[in-house]
C-alpha cells in the first residue's frame, strides 16, 4: 500500500523504514550510503542478483536484508599512542632468542605488531654479520628502540639520539636503570631523560616503578605512555602490585602498559583485567621450551584479558550465590 505522501513502508535488516514508491533497490543501497556493486541483498528470503538491483523497484510491506564483507575480529577494539593506532595489545622483545629467525618466528606467532630493539654498536669487524633487519622487516612492523643497559639520563639521551639518526624513529622505549641487580628503574634520571627527549621531539614511552605519583609526573613531562614494571625484569614473578598498577590505569591519560615479570600468560591475561592497554614481554617467550607455543599463547592470553575487561567481571560476594533458584525445588 502507498501512502498518501506517496512512501511505502519497508523493513531494512531489522529495521522499519519508509522509503519513496518506486524506488529500486539500486536506490536504496545508495541512500543508505552504501555502493550497489558491493553489497548483497535478500529481499523477502530471496537473494536477488546484484545485476538486477537498479531494476527491481521496492514493494510495500519488504522485508530486506543487506550486507557486505567485512574482515573477521573486533577491529574496533584497537589502541592509540602518539597518534598512532594498532590492532595488537602485545609488544614482543628480540633479546634471548637462539637466533634471529626464531625471534621472527615468535613475532608471527604473537601477533604483536611493535617490537622493541636494543641499539648497539656495528660489528666493524664482520660487517656481513646477520642484522636484525634482515628478519623482522621495519617497514612491517614497528620498530621501537630502546634504552636498554644504560643507567644515566645521559646515556639513555645520546643511545635515542643515534636511533633517531639511524631509522628516522622517534617513537621510542626509555628505560634508565638504577643498577645491575635489580634492573629497577632510576626515577629521577628517568624523569630528565623524559623532559630532555620530549623538548626534542621524541614520543618516549616509559618504563617505570608501579608508583602512580611517579607516572603521573612522567606524564606531565612528556610521556605518551606509561610503562609500570609488573615485577623485575626478566624475574617472570608476574604482576606483585595490582593495586598500584590499576590506580596508575585510572590516573593516567595516556596508554598504559605493563613492561617486565610477565612469566606465563595468565599474568598478561591479568595485566589486561587491570585495564592496561597492553602488555610488553621477552623473556617469557624467548625462554620459554617452546618460544613459538608460548608467544601464541601470549596473544591469546592478551586477547582473553581484554575481553574479560571489556566484559566487566561479576562482583564478588562473601558467600555462595546458587547459579539455579531454590524456589520450586522438587
Amino acid at each position: 500500500m502507498t501512502h498518501t505522501d506517496g512512501t511505502i513502508s519497508i523493513t531494512v535488516n531489522g529495521e522499519h523504514r519508509r522509503v519513496a514508491s518506486g524506488l529500486t533497490l539500486a536506490g536504496l543501497a545508495n541512500e543508505l550510503g552504501l555502493a550497489p556493486e558491493k553489497v548483497a541483498v535478500e529481499r523477502n528470503m530471496v537473494v536477488v542478483p546484484r545485476s538486477t538491483l537498479g531494476e527491481v523497484a521496492l514493494e510495500d510491506g519488504d522485508e530486506l536484508e543487506i550486507v557486505h564483507f567485512v574482515g573477521g575480529g573486533d577491529h574496533d577494539d584497537t589502541w592509540t599512542v602518539a597518534g598512532r593506532t594498532f590492532r595488537s595489545r602485545l609488544i614482543v622483545g628480540t633479546g634471548k632468542y637462539r637466533d634471529f629467525a626464531q625471534n621472527a618466528a615468535a613475532l608471527e606467532a604473537s601477533g604483536a605488531e611493535i617490537v622493541t630493539v636494543a641499539v648497539r654498536r656495528v660489528n666493524v669487524s664482520d660487517p656481513n654479520a646477520p642484522m636484525l633487519t634482515d628478519f623482522i622487516d621495519p617497514k612491517k612492523v614497528t620498530y621501537l628502540p630502546n634504552t636498554a643497559g644504560c643507567f644515566t639520563a645521559e646515556d639513555a639521551i645520546r643511545t635515542l639520539r643515534l636511533a633517531r639518526e639511524a631509522g628516522g624513529w622517534d617513537l621510542v622505549k626509555l628505560e634508565v636503570l638504577g643498577e645491575a641487580r635489580t634492573l629497577y628503574p632510576d626515577m629521577v634520571e628517568t624523569l630528565r631523560a623524559t623532559e630532555v627527549l620530549a623538548k626534542e621531539g621524541f614520543l618516549p614511552m616509559v618504563y617505570c616503578v608501579d608508583d602512580p605519583i611517579a607516572a603521573k609526573r612522567l606524564e606531565d613531562a612528556g610521556a605518551v605512555a606509561i610503562m609500570p614494571l609488573g615485577a623485575p625484569i626478566g624475574s617472570g614473578l608476574g604482576i606483585q602490585n595490582e593495586v598500584t598498577i590499576r590506580l596508575i590505569v585510572e590516573g593516567a591519560g595516556v596508554p598504559v602498559l605493563v613492561d617486565a615479570g610477565v612469566g606465563q600468560a595468565s599474568d598478561a591475561a591479568r595485566a589486561m583485567e587491570l585495564g592496561c592497554d597492553g602488555v610488553l614481554m621477552n623473556t617469557a617467550i624467548a625462554e620459554a621450551k617452546d618460544p613459538l607455543l608460548m608467544a601464541a599463547a601470549m596473544k591469546a592470553a592478551v586477547e582473553a584479558g581484554r575481553l574479560s575487561y571489556r566484559a566487566g567481571r561479576m562482583g564478588k560476594r562473601r558467600y555462595a550465590d546458587p547459579s539455579s533458584p531454590l524456589a520450586g525445588l522438587i
